[in-house]
């Protein structure tokens, strides 16, 4: 360890809300700039280098540099966008750390927001229009199905059969249902538009309830609406530092020790993940925290990386609290930063999700005091 490696000295999220729901209202940027303040008010920083944002289906017109001005941070800071699609808050995370690896600033805010609720309609410029709902992730010719279509392809090929693609979604309710009620997302929580808790976890799921969803997908899949995760919008943010300078605040935080982005064939693209985590994990971990776009492509990527179910998302993941594209890569930092320093948790916790294309990214961390 050096003086400039990247350490997270503070994290904190909105409530994810279901698309539609409590934070319907709430443009992407607007949901960022309160996290982006509250992030940078945990910390005796005044003031970053920059701030970076993931996001996915925003207005475009740099997302970042909007919400930036609108949390109150000045006139000379910039702000920079990234599209990694869902895995863009944590590429964005990494990207921070980069730069600061490279000696170009001491802190950076980074993360992701996503407000699929406002997110604008879009056509291409044919005669007449041509409306979409997202952009190619590959060429036509390589193959771009569609995520819940891949989602099943790849859980069948994994062999994971729909009663434990249940029983996943089934925990991952439970879990985040225990978690609110103990209150362990309260500290990393920034209220908005009234809105205090994750609107979609649910009590009382059990897999003979989830067994009689159907096929969402493909006719014979095995992914439904209970077993995958819900479109949603929310903000995550963290502040990272260099180790030189979280010294001099004489603050704990999470060290960044490996960091790794990986592609694979699109037509798989929910085991873009894999890759990016055998990369990383040199070491044992003791926490896991893996998005659940769907619970049988989740379960692939973590039997393709030798990691055992039950040890993941120990407060549950986005199949119970949501999937905010651009700003789930960022939440996963932000709950290992909850279990890890705001709770004195275990020293070692990984970070990874699979993304739109065939993309992954992958994060090792551990707890620095």
């Amino acid at each position: 360890m050096n003086d400039r490696t990247p350490v997270v000295i503070a994290a904190r999220r909105t409530p994810i809300g279901t698309a539609g729901g409590a934070l319907r209202g709430m443009t992407v940027d607007a949901l960022a700039a309160p996290v982006l303040r509250a992030a940078l008010a945990e910390s005796d920083v005044d003031t970053v280098t920059d701030v970076l944002l993931g996001n996915v289906f925003g207005p475009g017109g740099n997302t970042a540099r909007v919400a930036a001005l609108g949390a109150g941070l000045g006139a000379g800071v910039p702000g920079m966008t990234v599209d990694r699609q869902c895995a863009s808050g944590l590429a964005a995370i990494t990207t921070a750390a980069a730069l600061i690896r490279a000696g170009e600033g001491d802190a950076y805010l980074a993360g992701g927001a996503e407000s699929a609720s406002t997110a604008p309609y879009r056509a291409w410029r044919t005669e007449p229009p041509h409306w979409y709902t997202r952009a190619p992730f590959s060429p036509a010719e390589i193959g771009d199905p569609e995520m819940g279509e891949a989602a099943d392809l790849v859980a069948a090929e994994a062999g994971i059969g729909r009663e434990r693609q249940d029983a996943f979604a089934v925990r991952s309710h439970e879990r985040a249902v225990a978690a609110q009620r103990a209150g362990r997302f309260t500290a990393e929580l920034v209220p908005v538009a009234g809105c205090r808790a994750d609107e979609r976890p649910r009590s009382g799921f059990t897999t003979r309830r989830l067994a009689r969803f159907p096929p969402a997908f493909t006719e014979y899949g095995t992914a439904t609406a209970a077993n995958s995760c819900g479109v949603s919008d929310g903000a995550a943010v963290v502040l990272l530092v260099s180790e030189r300078r979280r010294r001099e605040l004489g603050l704990p935080g999470l060290r960044l020790v490996h960091a790794a982005t990986s592609g694979c064939d699109p037509n798989r693209l929910g085991l873009g993940a894999v890759p990016a985590m055998r990369a990383v994990l040199d070491r044992a971990v003791d926490i896991v925290e893996f998005n659940e776009a769907f619970a049988g492509q989740a379960l692939a990527c973590l039997d393709a990386a030798g990691i055992e179910e039950d040890t993941v998302n120990p407060d549950g993941g986005a199949i119970a609290l949501g999937h905010p594209w651009g700003a789930s890569g960022a939440v996963l930092v932000v709950r290992l930063f909850s279990a890890m320093v705001r709770s004195g948790g275990p020293g070692t916790g990984l970070a990874a999700l699979s993304a739109g294309g065939g993309l992954g990214v992958a994060t090792l961390w551990e707890v620095i005091s």
